[in-house]
């Protein structure tokens, strides 16, 4: 008799939208009800200016942002833990499972909290909870966005690459 094994696969999926709590912030799912919270630090026109969406403090635009934000069921609103204010927001996107890869971007902080430890908590959180479904995790940042850029590579991040994204993070 010849074996023949089986190999067992656990099988997890992701949790797009669990609730995260670090020292300094809370990550919680984005809600319709934080819509002027996050507008009222969205519309600060100094945050998008080096993003390839750089009138994104306008509510007009914001509104689409949001909109798809919710419909993506993996966004975040960042709170202050210490003011209990909401601070800004990022997402999950792009799930693969056949790669186990998944993204984080359309990160954004009040400036307020911009230099400090904050963007890199709310980075560690969301990387600590993708490497419980994903082997990797990429971020995808504008290539003007030079703040951003940094703002990765301070917690370890590398450039491996360049791919061409439409502005709803799509490869085109």
């Amino acid at each position: 008799m010849r074996p023949y094994p089986i190999k067992r696969t656990r099988v997890r999926s992701f949790e797009l939208q669990s609730h995260l709590v670090g020292d300094l912030l809370e990550l919680r799912p984005l809600r319709p009800e934080d819509w002027a919270g996050l507008f009222l630090v969205a519309s600060d026109p100094m945050i998008w200016e080096q993003h390839p969406v750089w009138d994104r403090y306008r509510e007009d635009v914001f509104k689409e942002f949001f909109r798809e934000a919710l419909e993506t069921g993996s966004a975040f609103v960042a709170i202050d833990r210490r003011t209990q204010k909401i601070i800004g927001s990022s997402r999950y996107f792009g799930y693969d499972g056949a790669k186990s890869e998944i993204e984080i971007g359309w990160t954004f902080l009040a400036r307020s909290h911009w230099g400090g430890n904050y963007n890199g908590e709310m980075k560690r959180l969301m990387l600590d909870h993708a490497f419980q479904f994903v082997d990797s995790v990429i971020f995808v940042i504008g290539s003007t966005n030079f703040r951003s850029q940094r703002a990765v590579e301070k917690i370890g991040g590398e450039r491996i690459g360049r791919r061409e994204t439409n502005l709803q993070g799509r490869v085109v």
